[in-house]
């Protein structure tokens, strides 16, 4: 059984940063493809980004590039997802995902966490 749970949201300024964590209970962590999704109130779920499995190759939506950086530690079989200069429009719950894949796009995810909740204030 797969595990993610993820943690680090919270409530900030626009223009404040978070770092979210996400960890994954799986012996395979270091082989799968791991991603970032949010959903905001009403709206479809989005990718935000993915990292490869040794963590060379990232992907990012064009919204969030330069802003939002996806890196991994496999020793701690934990993602994470650094955001800065976070703006109103960021609001959402932040999902992880993991899929044994090697494509970094938004579909193929195998698992889903629980979801952690980023709110940035105006």
């Amino acid at each position: 059984q797969v595990q993610l749970v993820e943690s680090g949201g919270g409530l900030v300024q626009a223009g404040g940063s978070l770092r979210l964590s996400c960890v994954a209970s799986v012996r395979s962590f270091s082989s799968a493809v791991m991603g970032w999704f949010r959903q905001a109130p009403g709206k479809e779920r989005e990718f935000v980004a993915a990292i490869s499995s040794s963590g060379s190759s990232t992907n990012y939506a064009d919204s969030v590039k330069g802003r939002f950086t996806v890196s991994r530690d496999n020793a701690k079989n934990t993602v994470y997802l650094q955001m800065i200069s976070l703006k109103p429009e960021d609001t959402a719950v932040y999902y992880c995902a993991a899929k044994w894949r090697r494509t970094l796009g938004a579909g193929g995810y195998d698992y889903w966490g629980q979801g952690t909740q980023v709110t940035v204030s105006s």
